[in-house]
């Protein structure tokens, strides 16, 4: 449904949140084989959470990527947006840049409530409350 950038960010913020919970900082090497994305690509996707300031990278020995506990939760749509823009919560299903109750597309009545539903979970959810979710290896999360 989204795209790789999101997919790999999604992953690695919610590893290094799971991560962060057991006063661990995980290192790019470490996150992207949890999330088996290549490293490279995490790295540039990281460095821009980075300076969005989603979350913190911190450099030496001991150092690796931390969140900022006194900031608010990272809600899904926030993540989104961040990645992919607002179309995907907001556009067309059929495509259509013009699409509305006066001019409808084909899927128009039915993809509406859908895209309602993905917009009401992606702003409940958070990195956070993901994070929480995982009782098991993180690994779990992504099979």
């Amino acid at each position: 449904m989204f795209n790789k950038e999101t997919e790999y960010a999604l992953r690695s913020l919610v590893y290094i949140q799971h991560q962060n919970y057991q006063n661990l900082r995980p290192g790019i090497e470490e996150i992207a084989k949890e999330i088996e994305a290549p490293q490279a690509y995490t790295a540039k996707i990281l460095q821009r959470m980075v300076r969005i300031g989603f979350v913190n990278s911190i450099k030496g020995k001991g150092g690796g990527f931390v969140f900022d506990e006194s900031k608010p939760k990272i809600t899904l749509k926030q993540l989104i947006l961040a990645t992919e823009g607002a179309k995907i919560l907001e556009g067309c299903g059929f495509g259509m840049k013009y699409c509305d109750a006066e001019n409808p597309c084909p899927l128009h009545d039915q993809f509406g409530p859908i895209r309602d539903s993905i917009n009401r979970l992606v702003s409940e959810e958070t990195i956070q409350s993901l994070a929480r979710k995982t009782n098991q290896a993180f690994k779990v999360l992504i099979h």
